[in-house]
């Protein structure tokens, strides 16, 4: 559109310029020096308005151009930082749950080998277990147990009932009661960690008595609580 109108401008310049020539006569030599020295002076400002105009638009596109990037290129930072952080978090989370993972699987392993060894335990170990008569438990693996055991007696202030767990022959608990007269009784229990092998039983005390009936008022038992892995230390 600039450019249509420089062009119209300028024949209008010339026309303007010849026929200002011809009505004074002038020779044709005369109208074209006239004519160019016109137009060497009607283009100079347009050209320097053109140039001043394009550096002008030039410098507006640069300014927009630019400050909008940098804004764009902000914004993007600012989310890659944001998406970074959140990955972070979810490979924590996701390393953290497969470390549990691992564990309660290693739980399970160990506790499907234990419990496979209780159920399959040798028909003569079981019968070893049901010897009431000798009152005697041998631990056929190692795990956590409890016991409870309990005492009954007649009063008598010259003696009273009193009775022991012991495991490997050293006292764990006590029951006991004492009083003049009437009946007594106690009960205790205890959970124990034993290994394989390892005997429990109750001891009366020396110089202590203890009555039953037909009631069984005097009893001892115990039962697994849970297997422990052999590498386990034993704290109780």
């Amino acid at each position: 559109m600039k450019v249509f109108l420089c062009i119209l401008l300028l024949l209008e310049t010339f026309v303007f310029v010849v026929q200002q020539q011809v009505d004074r006569g002038l020779s044709e030599n005369e109208i074209s020096q006239q004519l160019s020295l016109e137009d060497r002076r009607q283009n100079q400002p347009q050209t320097d308005t053109r140039t001043h105009e394009a550096s002008t638009d030039s410098q507006f596109i640069h300014h927009v151009s630019f400050y909008d990037i940098h804004a764009a290129l902000t914004e993007l930072i600012a989310t890659v930082t944001e998406q970074k952080a959140n990955i972070r978090a979810l490979e924590t989370r996701l390393s953290d749950a497969e470390k549990t993972a691992e564990e309660q699987k290693v739980i399970l392993e160990e506790l499907n080998k234990t419990n496979h060894e209780v159920l399959n335990l040798t028909q003569s170990q079981v019968e070893e277990l049901r010897k009431e008569d000798r009152g005697i438990f041998t631990a056929p693996l190692k795990g956590a147990y409890m016991f409870n055991f309990s005492v009954f007696g007649f009063g008598n202030p010259s003696y009273s009932s009193t009775a022991s767990i012991m495991k490997n022959g050293e006292r764990v608990v006590v029951a006991h009661g004492y009083q003049d007269q009437y009946v007594i009784g106690s009960t205790k229990g205890v959970v124990l960690i034993l290994e394989v092998g390892d005997v429990v039983y109750v001891s009366l005390w020396s110089q202590k008595k203890l009555t039953d009936n037909q009631a069984n008022h005097n009893t001892f038992s115990g039962y697994l609580l849970f297997p422990l892995r052999e590498q386990e230390p034993c704290r109780m």
